[in-house]
């Protein structure tokens, strides 16, 4: 298939309604960080226009497959087209630069540099298209003495500081169980995309968006840098709860299961403690306020988890919301896919896959009123080269 065949996914497009329809992504980028910025363009309605080298996306092949197929791709492809493109090809780059010219956003996550060897940077792209929105996910961003660096998702978890805090202290530092690294560049990028885009409104002139991963990360931090510098006090890690903010842990029932109770604040504890039938305990003063709770709340917990293990996660559950008390399920996938809030909020829904798999896929985050998101298509095939282009 030659670069200018740009071929849909098997499943018919439903009309566009979503904030960014009309808008024409191009995406120019592997793995995750860079492809999962363009699914949220994709589900808030934007054209997304992937391009991938002739041996596809290496995501194609990660995670769980079935007889090949990755579980993960239709989630992360959904609602794009592909285009299969050498760039090394001359004919192939030229109709790559022609799309790039038509385009609102390129979106890319090449190390720093890389497009540029192309004439797909925006210096260049800004000639012919000086309303271009050129968007970079990287590890280290595209300027400083680190910038030219291989960065993945990890490295930027262990720079940006989650990692520190993430665990518990006796161990080495953990890892969340998803790609949180990619996934924040990624959403911090969809953030700047759509800003130039307001911006542009006003100017009509385009700019450059860089995402660096490890900053990404960073920006969730709180305030660890001034606890350090001005108190001398380094937050690392904890377990399963945050330090000094207590009662917030995931308790143990009768049956198995782990609920999470927040009860930090001064009126949620007071109900928790009736709902525990230990009203007393709103007054003592080992608890009687937030700054004390922190400072005992291993014996918080204590008490607490002896009072859980004698229900049932949804006796437990059924009393802390006739007490007002937040709490919910520790969830695993099979919770999410049977949960009615899910099935209300309509969070799960369903997509065919290029090869007929009946996939699940959770729905498109934030909800509109007026011009809601959608899930159109499943992630495209790898085009055969005699596709016909769309």
């Amino acid at each position: 298939m030659n670069a200018g065949d740009v071929t849909s996914d098997h499943q018919e497009h439903d009309v566009v309604a979503g904030p960014l329809a009309g808008v024409t992504v191009l995406e120019i980028g592997s793995f995750i960080a860079g492809p999962f910025a363009g699914q949220l363009l994709g589900d808030y309605g934007a054209e997304v226009i992937k391009v991938e080298p002739p041996s596809g996306d290496p995501m194609r092949q990660w995670g769980i497959t079935i007889d090949g197929e990755s579980l993960w791709w239709p989630t992360l492809a959904r609602n794009k087209r592909s285009i299969v493109a050498d760039l090394k090809n001359g004919v192939d780059l030229e109709q790559v630069r022609a799309l790039a010219a038509e385009c609102d956003v390129l979106l890319e996550n090449a190390r720093p540099g890389t497009l540029a060897k192309y004439g797909l940077d925006y210096d260049t792209l800004r000639v012919n298209n000086p309303a271009i929105i050129v968007t970079h996910v990287s590890g280290f961003g595209q300027s400083g003495p680190r910038a030219h660096e291989p960065g993945f998702g990890a490295i930027g978890e262990a720079m940006g500081g989650v990692r520190h805090t993430t665990g518990d202290l006796d161990r080495p530092a953990a890892r969340t169980g998803i790609s949180l690294g990619d996934s924040l560049a990624a959403m911090f990028a969809v953030i700047g995309t759509m800003g130039a885009l307001y911006e542009r409104e006003r100017s009509g002139s385009g700019q450059e968006v860089d995402v660096a991963i490890y900053e990404a990360v960073a920006a969730l931090m709180e305030s660890t840098m001034a606890d350090y510098e001005v108190a001398s006090v380094v937050r690392t890690r904890n377990g399963g709860t945050l330090r000094g903010v207590a009662p917030s842990n995931a308790y143990p029932t009768s049956d198995g299961s782990e609920v999470l109770i927040a009860g930090n604040a001064d009126a949620v504890f007071a109900r928790l403690c009736t709902a525990m039938q230990q009203p007393e305990l709103a007054d003592d003063q080992r608890f009687a306020t937030h700054t004390a709770r922190g400072e005992h709340e291993y014996e918080l917990d204590r008490l607490i988890g002896e009072w859980t293990r004698t229900l049932t996660a949804n006796d437990l559950l059924d009393r802390l919301v006739e007490y007002e008390v937040p709490a919910g399920r520790v969830y695993s996938a099979p919770d999410m896919l049977t949960d009615p809030h899910y099935a209300a909020r309509e969070m799960i829904q369903r997509i065919t896959s290029a090869q007929g798999l009946d996939i699940p896929t959770l729905g498109v985050v934030p909800k509109w009123s007026r011009t809601p998101g959608s899930i159109r298509s499943a992630g495209p095939p790898l085009a055969p080269s005699d596709t016909e282009p769309c």
